[in-house]
């Protein structure tokens, strides 16, 4: 029933007036909290970190808000809105085995101004909760590391973060306490927003050399955070987080962190913390600035807790020895350093947000408890290429995961014990060509096309032969309210 309303509210958007659907400038925030210095940061994302901008209720008449509530709500410091994001998918070829997908996530976000509430100046709090359902193309259908949607997990109903945040300083400084995710704020490019695979938000170097992925999409964990903004460009932030979100790494218990904490609400406070920070500088971004705008930000993590060895027993025998324990040997922390650079290449001509942006992050994380030792992602995008489509977004994008030698070992590890003739995992890679088109501000729809080479790394398919390439073709549409 929710599907089918759902999917009536949305085309009902399509027989809004052409006049009505006129372009209306977005707020200079941008991904990630920080100034914006993309121009073609696109007008919906389903990545954490890329936050609401416009809605879709003044087009809506009457309908957009019957009660008349919205309005008299944030007067008094009470703001909600409503992302409701669905992705068609499929592999026409490649992968495990071909099939086609229907995922939706519904998002309710609902942000409580103190000051105004209760005259608690600099004071805010912000709650999360995701409401998703369907089928995700990776897990079922291409085996592949790089998850092809942003959106993909497991069914649920689940809280993403609830937090209390603090500013002081003159604003300068921000105190941030309760369950977070850093996929909001850390790694985080404002050009990559656009792009429909997941490895352009949360990088696959973290989200799958960190238990349980890491305090990201769609698990958060306890945290505090400090974020530092002296000027000039110049910020700093630095985060300590619970490092299991879900406590998968505990032995004995399913592996799937989403099926460990089902609702996001384990609250867990005893495990080793993971420690990230990063420090960013942006330029050319005060009005008047002749420059085009960009960013530069250099960051790194660590783990405190032990993991299991990827090639090692604890006696110190190759797991793939029949006569190995089984038990990976314990290998303290993870560790990873990180870069990002985000630049506008092009501004259209006395417009704020429509050009060419270009983006790069590179992350290395030499531990040997590390699947993905080396990553790499870039990509290029414009919003307003075409005449009459000012608020369109194009983009193509390359996304690169090398897999450690600690587990290039452990396979060679396996083909020599057992004697049969397989593949060995070395890398994965992704490129992405993506197009949204803008009905009315807050709906969007996405055409998109992905290309999967080497799924898995290059694991063995069913037949024992290294899984073919996969082609990735869907939509996805968006509404925000």
């Amino acid at each position: 029933m929710f599907r089918i309303l759902t999917s009536w509210f949305v085309l009902g958007l399509w027989a809004v007036p052409a006049a009505a659907q006129q372009h209306v400038p977005t707020p200079f925030e941008g991904a990630g909290a920080d100034p914006r210095i993309s121009v073609s940061q696109p007008e919906t994302t389903s990545q954490a970190s890329g936050g609401y901008v416009r809605s879709v209720e003044p087009y809506l008449g009457p309908r957009g808000d019957p009660l008349g509530i919205r309005p008299l709500l944030r007067e008094r410091g009470i703001q909600y809105s409503l992302t409701y994001i669905v992705d068609v998918l499929g592999n026409p070829i490649g992968g495990v085995r071909q099939g086609a997908i229907v995922e939706d996530r519904l998002n309710l976000r609902l942000n409580l101004d103190l000051d105004r509430l209760a005259g608690w100046a600099g004071a805010t709090v912000h709650a999360n909760a995701y409401f998703i359902h369907g089928t995700g193309l990776s897990r079922y259908y291409v085996g592949n590391l790089l998850t092809t949607s942003v959106i993909e997990a497991l069914p649920a109903t689940r809280l993403y973060v609830l937090w209390f945040n603090q500013s002081l300083m003159d604003g300068q400084l921000g105190i941030r306490i309760g369950q977070q995710a850093a996929d909001t704020e850390f790694v985080v490019s404002q050009t990559a927003t656009l792009f429909v695979n997941s490895t352009f938000g949360w990088p696959a170097i973290t989200g799958l050399d960190l238990p349980s992925g890491g305090p990201a999409y769609p698990l958060a964990a306890p945290a505090i955070r400090a974020k530092y903004v002296p000027g000039n460009g110049f910020s700093l932030q630095v985060g300590l987080y619970d490092g299991d979100p879900a406590g998968a790494n505990r032995p004995g218990d399913d592996p799937d962190a989403q099926r460990l904490d089902r609702t996001g609400t384990n609250f867990r406070l005893h495990d080793p913390a993971l420690l990230i920070a990063e420090a960013t500088y942006a330029y050319n971004i005060a009005p008047g600035s002749k420059g085009l705008p960009g960013d530069i930000t250099l960051g790194g993590w660590q783990h405190f807790g032990r993991f299991d060895s990827l090639r090692f027993d604890i006696t110190g025998v190759p797991l793939a020895d029949p006569n190995a324990s089984g038990i990976g040997r314990p290998v303290r922390g993870n560790a990873g350093l990180y870069a990002v650079y985000d630049q506008t290449l092009y501004r259209e001509s006395g417009k704020d947000d429509e050009g060419l942006g270009f983006f790069v992050r590179a992350a290395w994380s030499p531990t040997r408890s590390s699947l993905i030792d080396a990553y790499v992602d870039t990509g290029l995008a414009y919003k307003g290429l075409f005449d009459g489509r000012d608020d369109d977004t194009i983009g193509l994008s390359f996304a690169y995961a090398r897999i450690s030698d600690e587990a290039q070992r452990a396979d060679r590890d396996t083909i020599l014990y057992s004697g049969m003739p397989m593949p060995r995992r070395r890398a994965e890679a992704v490129i992405e060509a993506t197009y949204q088109a803008v009905v009315v501000p807050g709906f969007t729809v996405q055409p998109d096309a992905q290309y999967v080479v080497h799924p898995g790394a290059g694991i063995a398919g069913p037949d024992g032969r290294r899984l073919r390439n996969a082609a990735v073709l869907g939509v996805r549409a968006t509404v925000q309210y």
